[in-house]
C-alpha cells in the first residue's frame, strides 16, 4: 500500500467526516429530545420535564457549536483536496450544498439564540417554536447533504458535457430525489434518534449507579429505552429498504458487503469470514441460501452478482466493507435490546434500582456512534472507486497536491481535534453524568431582590425558566 496524495487525501477527509458526523447525529435526535421535553412540560405543567430540557440543552449547545465548526473544517475539504471534484460536479452539488446552508442553517441560526437564551425573555409558547424551529432545521439539514450524498451512490437527473466533461443538472428534482434519497434519510434520521436515546439512556444509568436519582433521571431513562424499544425495529427495517437499493443500483457494494464471491441464483449470508488461499480470498460461516429473504423483490432465478462480476478495479476493498456492516449491524442490535431490556425493569418497577442493566447501558452509550461510523464507512467506502458512482472514480477527483502537503495538514488536523474536541467531548460528558439536585433552584425566583436593593427588584410573575447558564 503506497501513501500517496490519493489515498492520504482519501483518509483526511475519512478522519474529517468521521469526527464531524458524531455531532450532527446526536444534534439531530437531542434537539428533537428537546422539543418533546418542553412540549410535554407545556401539556403537562409537570417540572421534571423543565429540568430535563435545561439540563440538556447545554450540552445540545456545545455539540451543535463543535459540529459547525468541524463542518466547516469538512466542507474545505473540497477545494484543497477535491478541486476537481468540485469543478466537474459543481453544477449539480453546489445547489444543493447551498440550499442546506439558505433552508437548514438559517433557520437555526435565526431561533437557536431564542432557544437557549429566551426563557425570560419570550412566552412559553413562541419559546416551544423556537425549540421546534431548531429540531426542524437540524432534519433539514440532514435532508440537503443526504440528498447530495445519495446523488453521488445513486446519480439521477444530469448529463455530461461532451467538450468539458463537466456535470449538469436535467432534473433537479430527479437530482434531489434520486433513488436512494428515501431509504439513506430514514435510516440517517431513525440513528440519529436511537443514538441520542442510546446517550441518554447512559447518562441516566451512570447516575443511578452513583446513587443520584431523582424524577428526572427516571423520565430520561424511560423516555429512552421507549424510544430504542420502538425505532430500533424500524432501523433495522430502513437498513433493509436501504439494502434493496444498493443491491439494485450499486451490486458491487453488495457482493462487498455480503461476502458473495460466484454469481448464482442462490446466495448465503456470511456471518463471519476470514481470508484464505482460494479463488475468492476468504472463507467463514455461512447460512445457506438466505437471498429469498434478504432481497425478496428479486425475480425467483435471476442471479445475484458475485465478486466474480466485477473487474478487480471495479470492486471496492473487501474487508474493511465486510467488517465495518457487521460491527454496524451489532451495535444496532446492541442498542435493540438495552431498549428492550429497559422497558421490561419498567414494568417489573426495577428500571431506577442499581443492577446489572444500568452497568450495561453506560458502554452501551457508545454503540449508536459506532453504528453511525460504521455505517458510513459501509456506505462511502462501497461506492469505491467513484465518487460519483459509475460516472466519476476517485483517482480522477484529486486535486493537484502533493503527497507531502496532505500528509502534513492531516497530522495538524489529528493533533488539533484530539485536543479541542476531547475536551469538548469530556466536559459534555460530565454535564450528562453528574445528575441532577434533588430541590432545584427556580431559576426565575434565583433572581429575584429585596426590595430597595441596588440591584432593583424582579416581578413576582416573572416568566418560569433561564438561560442556559442557569443551575437546575
Amino acid at each position: 500500500m503506497e501513501f500517496d496524495a490519493l489515498l492520504l487525501s482519501r483518509l483526511q477527509f475519512a478522519f474529517v467526516v468521521a469526527f464531524h458526523i458524531l455531532f450532527p447525529a446526536f444534534t439531530i435526535g437531542l434537539a428533537a429530545f428537546l422539543a418533546v421535553c418542553e412540549g410535554l412540560w407545556l401539556k403537562t405543567g409537570k417540572e421534571v420535564f423543565k429540568r430535563l430540557y435545561l439540563h440538556w440543552v447545554k450540552i445540545f449547545a456545545l455539540a451543535f457549536a463543535m459540529g459547525v465548526v468541524s463542518g466547516v473544517v469538512m466542507s474545505y475539504q473540497f477545494g484543497t483536496n477535491w478541486s476537481v471534484f468540485s469543478e466537474i460536479t459543481g453544477s449539480v452539488m453546489g445547489p444543493m450544498l447551498a440550499y442546506e446552508v439558505l433552508t437548514a442553517f438559517f433557520l437555526e441560526a435565526t431561533f437557536l439564540g431564542v432557544m437557549l437564551f429566551g426563557w425570560q425573555k419570550v412566552g412559553r409558547k413562541l419559546h416551544f417554536v423556537a425549540t421546534c424551529a431548531v429540531a426542524i432545521g437540524t432534519t433539514i439539514s440532514a435532508f440537503w447533504i443526504l440528498a447530495a450524498n445519495s446523488w453521488m451512490q445513486t446519480p439521477a437527473g444530469f448529463a455530461i458535457d461532451p467538450e468539458t466533461g463537466n456535470f449538469y443538472a436535467t432534473s433537479f428534482v430527479e437530482a434531489i430525489f434520486n433513488p436512494s434519497l428515501p431509504s439513506r434519510l430514514a435510516h440517517m434520521l431513525l440513528a440519529a434518534y436511537t443514538t441520542t436515546a442510546a446517550v441518554v439512556m447512559a447518562a441516566g444509568g451512570y447516575q443511578v449507579l452513583k446513587g443520584r436519582i431523582t424524577e428526572p433521571t427516571k423520565w430520561q431513562m424511560r423516555m429512552a429505552g421507549g424510544t430504542l424499544a420502538i425505532l430500533m425495529p424500524l432501523q433495522i427495517l430502513a437498513g433493509h429498504w436501504s439494502g434493496e437499493v444498493a443491491h439494485e443500483h450499486q451490486p458491487a457494494k453488495i457482493a462487498t458487503v455480503e461476502g458473495w464471491c460466484e454469481t448464482k441464483d442462490l446466495q448465503g449470508t456470511i456471518l463471519i469470514a476470514w481470508p484464505d488461499d482460494s479463488e475468492c480470498g476468504h472463507t467463514g460461516i455461512t447460512i445457506p441460501n438466505t437471498s429469498p429473504l434478504l432481497f425478496p423483490s428479486v425475480p425467483k432465478g435471476e442471479e445475484l452478482k458475485g465478486m466474480d462480476s466485477f473487474a478487480e478495479e471495479d470492486r471496492p476493498p473487501m474487508w474493511l466493507i465486510f467488517y465495518s456492516f457487521r460491527i454496524m449491524v451489532g451495535a444496532g442490535l446492541g442498542m435493540l435490546a438495552i431498549g428492550l431490556w429497559a422497558c421490561f425493569l419498567w414494568w417489573r418497577g426495577k428500571l431506577d434500582k442499581p443492577g446489572l442493566f444500568h452497568m450495561a447501558a453506560v458502554p452501551a452509550g457508545a454503540l449508536g456512534f459506532l453504528a453511525v461510523v460504521t455505517g458510513w464507512i459501509t456506505a462511502e467506502v462501497g461506492r469505491q472507486p467513484y465518487t460519483v458512482y459509475g460516472h466519476l472514480r476517485t483517482v480522477d477527483s484529486l486535486s493537484p497536491v502533493t503527497a507531502g502537503q496532505v500528509a502534513t495538514s492531516l497530522i495538524v488536523f489529528m493533533v488539533v481535534y484530539a485536543i479541542i474536541f476531547t475536551a469538548g467531548v469530556v466536559y459534555m460528558a460530565r454535564i450528562a453524568t453528574r445528575g441532577f439536585d434533588d430541590k432545584p433552584t427556580d431559576p426565575a425566583k434565583r433572581e429575584r431582590r429585596a426590595p430597595g436593593s441596588p440591584l432593583g427588584s424582579v416581578d413576582d410573575k416573572a416568566e418560569e425558566g433561564d438561560d442556559i447558564v442557569a443551575t437546575e
